[in-house]
């Protein structure tokens, strides 16, 4: 089903994952935070290659911001400031996912299980005003 390779990368980023959510919750214990964020890079090398990492964190200008803050991030918990490095980080990796989110969505509304639910009325109003509160040219407040 998967390769090796690609096992190790998902156990990898998991890991990662895990290690900054465990990270978070011992109050920003900067250990743990490094120790994810290490192993979560590097799931993500090992899970889709080298050139294509590079791609994802440098191929368009729009995603170099994503990138630096995510790196900045990075060394603002090397070097003992975590709250305000994950703030930094979690920023970043929203600007670099962010693209990737809409596909989910978009998998989510077409899902015979989910997309009914996401096409009721009551979830459509709390759409549209998440999206006015986000600033979105085109919303404007349900009523």
């Amino acid at each position: 089903m998967f390769s090796n390779d690609r096992k190790i990368g998902i156990g990898l980023t998991v890991f990662g994952i895990v290690f900054m959510v465990l990270g978070v919750i011992f109050l920003f214990d900067t250990s743990l935070l490094t120790l994810g964020n290490v192993l979560f890079v590097s799931g993500i090398c090992t899970l889709i290659g080298i050139t294509r990492t590079l791609k994802l964190f440098f191929g368009s200008i729009d995603r170099w911001v994503g990138t630096a803050l995510f790196f900045l991030g990075f060394l603002l918990v090397l070097f003992r400031w975590p709250i305000i490095g994950m703030m930094m980080e979690c920023y970043g990796m929203f600007k670099l996912f962010f693209k990737f989110g809409l596909v989910i969505n978009r998998f989510l509304h077409l899902s015979p299980v989910t997309g009914p639910i996401l096409r009721l009325p009551i979830v459509k109003r709390m759409k549209g005003l998440f999206s006015y509160c986000l600033g979105r040219q085109d919303s404007t407040l349900p009523m």
